[in-house]
């Protein structure tokens, strides 16, 4: 059964919205979500109409964590079900919102809080985020001075080193593995973060029925990895993708004026990347050790 109702104005083709609907359909009708302001609440709750098919609290764009973590606690006081889930896009989540989401998981609240992420603050004009990866132009980072010229935050590794107890990867475009993580996080107490890479067909300059195959190609050339952080320690999801990130990037209008010098540099990052995650697994390492 589908808890993200029909009706909703996303765009046509928009990840996002499908990214709230497989996590609604997964975890089903005893959810309780609470929204940062952003994209899916704007266009899921238009006064008078609401596209929420479970209880839904929208809160400011900077404190969805610490509401969650109310509401948590508040259902733990009275002894009532349900499974409190934090929606935010990478505005909410990186950046605007990150005091309260490190405050939430510093107090391990049990709360699950899902990034629907689109590297870009979509809703607001198309502007820079923390997100956002090297070298994509914004309205605020445009191609014509080279695109943003930092790499994107590594969020889950950040979430992980606050010591909660499971922080993972996903993308849309691979659904077995975002609803496995789902599940498993949602049988796990205390704080958990899923970062989910979501296009949004705007900001990336793609074709509206190119949203799904887009993800895919930054998984399957190693720009976006899927891994887990459980306990403090780290699995890859699947082996990390080998094609060139010439065939992501090109297809891509946000990097069309990318210079010969930064495809070789997001490929050296790829590579270099791929070979330290690998390592990371290989060794075992496990976060907790060291907090």
């Amino acid at each position: 059964m589908e808890y993200f109702l029909k009706g909703h104005t996303a765009c046509a083709g928009c990840a996002c919205a499908l990214t709230m609907r497989h996590v609604l359909e997964t975890l089903g009708p005893e959810t309780i979500v609470v929204n940062s302001t952003g994209c899916m609440e704007i266009v899921s709750t238009p006064y008078p109409r609401n596209n929420w098919g479970v209880p839904y609290v929208h809160s400011l764009f900077e404190n969805a964590a610490s509401v969650a973590g109310g509401v948590s606690r508040a259902l733990k006081k009275t002894g009532k079900k349900g499974r409190v889930i934090c929606l935010g896009g990478d505005g909410g989540t990186y950046d605007i919102g990150f005091g309260a989401l490190s405050g939430a998981m510093e107090r391990n609240e049990d709360v699950l809080f899902v990034c629907y992420d689109n590297e870009a603050y979509a809703n607001t004009g198309l502007q820079r985020s923390g997100a956002t990866p090297f070298a994509a132009a914004t309205t605020t980072s445009p191609r014509e001075v080279g695109g943003k010229g930092e790499w994107k935050k590594n969020l889950t590794f950040i979430a992980a080193a606050h010591a909660i107890p499971y922080a993972a990867s996903a993308s849309i475009a691979f659904l077995p593995d975002l609803k496995a993580k789902l599940q498993k996080a949602a049988s796990i107490k205390g704080f958990k973060f899923i970062d989910v890479q979501s296009p949004c067909n705007l900001a990336w300059k793609i074709p509206s029925n190119k949203s799904i195959e887009t993800a895919r190609l930054a998984v399957d050339c190693g720009l976006w990895n899927l891994f887990e952080i459980e306990n403090g320690a780290f699995k890859l999801s699947r082996p990390i993708g080998t094609k060139p990130v010439q065939d992501y990037l090109k297809a891509q209008g946000r990097f069309a004026g990318v210079t010969a010098e930064q495809v070789a540099a997001i490929d050296k990052h790829a590579r270099e990347t791929k070979a330290e995650l690998e390592k990371l697994e290989k060794a075992g390492l496990n976060f907790a050790r060291f907090l």
